[in-house]
C-alpha cells in the first residue's frame, strides 16, 4: 500500500471520529473511545517497528499488546476522552505515514510479526514489513472504520 493510500484510510477514520454521534457497543465489544485508543496504540507499535527497520535493528511486532482493555482504558483516561484520542490518532497516524515514506527497499525487511485480525487473519511468522503495513491499511484500518460506522446512532 502506498503511503498516500494509507493517509486516505486514516483520513476516513478521523472523519468518522470527528462526525461523532456514537452509541454504546454491543456487549463485549469495544467502545468508540477504546477503538480509537487501540488504533493510536497500534500506530505507536508500528512506528517503533518501522523505525527499527529503518535503523537496521531487529524488531518483533506484536499487535496483540495493543488490544488489552485495561491499557486502552488507561489511554482513554490519559487523553480525556474522544477529542483527546482523536488528536493522538492524528499525531500517531501522521508519524507512521511519514516513516513509511522513508522505507523504500527496506519494506522487504523481514520482521517477526504476530497479529490477529478477528478470526479471519492470524499471522505468527516473519513477514516483509511492507506486507504488514499493507495488511494494516487494507484489512485492519477498514475493519475498525466499519466498526466505528456501526456504532453511529444517527
Amino acid at each position: 500500500m502506498e503511503t498516500e493510500e494509507l493517509r486516505r484510510v486514516y483520513d476516513a477514520l478521523l472523519a468518522e471520529v470527528d462526525a461523532g454521534g456514537f452509541g454504546e457497543p454491543p456487549p463485549g465489544e469495544l467502545t468508540v473511545e477504546q477503538v480509537v485508543a487501540h488504533l493510536a496504540a497500534n500506530d505507536e507499535l508500528m512506528s517503533a517497528a518501522t523505525e527499527a527497520v529503518l535503523a537496521g535493528s531487529d524488531f518483533a511486532y506484536y499487535d496483540l499488546d495493543a488490544i488489552h482493555r485495561p491499557a486502552l482504558d488507561a489511554l482513554v483516561a490519559e487523553c480525556g476522552g474522544l477529542d483527546g484520542l482523536a488528536t493522538l490518532l492524528r499525531a500517531t497516524s501522521q508519524k507512521l505515514c511519514a516513516l513509511t515514506e522513508r522505507l523504500g527497499p527496506r519494506s522487504g525487511v523481514l520482521v517477526d510479526t504476530h497479529l490477529r485480525e478477528g478470526v479471519g487473519l492470524m499471522v505468527d511468522e516473519p513477514l516483509p514489513w511492507g506486507r504488514t503495513l499493507d495488511l494494516h491499511g487494507r484489512v485492519h484500518l477498514p475493519r475498525h472504520l466499519a466498526q466505528l460506522r456501526a456504532l453511529r446512532t444517527g
